[in-house]
Order: C-alpha cells, then structure tokens, then sequence
C-alpha cells in the first residue's frame, strides 16, 4: 500500500504514512516535525495551499484573525477537536490579516470560517463560531 500524502506543516515537504500509522504520530522524514500534531496548527498561505491540494488527509482550515471576537472564543474549541480528531484530520489556523489573499483566493466573506480540504479541493465549509463536540461532528459528518 502507498500510504496516505501529508505535506509537513513546518517545512512543507510532502511525506508518505501508512494508513494505520497516522494515529501514532507521524514525523516529517526531512524535519522530524510532528506530522498529526494532535493541536491545530497556525500555517501560512503557501503551506496551506500546498497541503489543500496535496494531502490524503482531510484538512480543516480555520479562517480567523485577532480582532473578531468569535475568532477567539472559538479558538480553544477549535484546538479541542484538533486533539479529538487526530489521525482522522489536521486542523490548521490561518490568520487573515497576516494573509489577506489566501482569504480572498478561498472566498471568505466572514469569520471565522471552518474550510474542510478533500482530495485536493474544498468540500465543505462553515460560518460562525462553534464548540469543539460541533466542530467534530461536522467535520465527520
């Protein structure tokens, strides 16, 4: 079996896992970085664009930025699922004020936004707050 894409969310480089181990945290063959970190992760735009049409792994993008209030009240949540859906997802962070295209390249319009990556585009997407149980049943469901 080939094993399942992650592009490491330090370096970028893509490495191959066997499905079975992606519970068991994965490390970046080039950086030794975590590749299931367990805990969302803040990335930049070009590493998210890199693993969005890479990974085999569904990545959950959290589209926030500092000052918007639900932003921070859902960023504990949002780290809790992480912790909860590790082998299953990523969940990555991406500050729309440090990277104000990526968020006009993904068309957000408000926040936060939760973008769910599949096969190498977008299947699913979400506004507004939520708590940690809502974010993992919507990203499994």
């Amino acid at each position: 079996m080939a094993g399942k894409k992650l592009t490491c969310l330090d370096c970028g480089q893509v490495n191959r896992v066997p499905a079975e181990k992606l519970g068991a945290r994965p490390k970046c063959g080039t950086c030794g970085a975590s590749l299931m970190p367990g805990k969302a992760v803040e990335v930049d735009a070009a590493t998210l664009a890199k693993a969005a049409r890479t990974d085999d792994v569904p990545l959950v993008v959290d589209f926030w930025a500092p000052w918007c209030g639900p932003c921070r009240t859902m960023a504990p949540e949002f780290g809790k699922a992480a912790t909860t859906l590790n082998g299953e997802a990523r969940l990555v962070k991406l500050n729309t004020e440090d990277y104000p295209q990526a968020g006009a390249q993904h068309g957000i319009r408000g926040i936060p936004t939760m973008v769910s990556f599949a096969g190498g585009r977008e299947a699913k997407r979400q506004s507004g707050a939520m708590p940690a149980g809502q974010i993992v049943g919507w990203v499994r469901g």
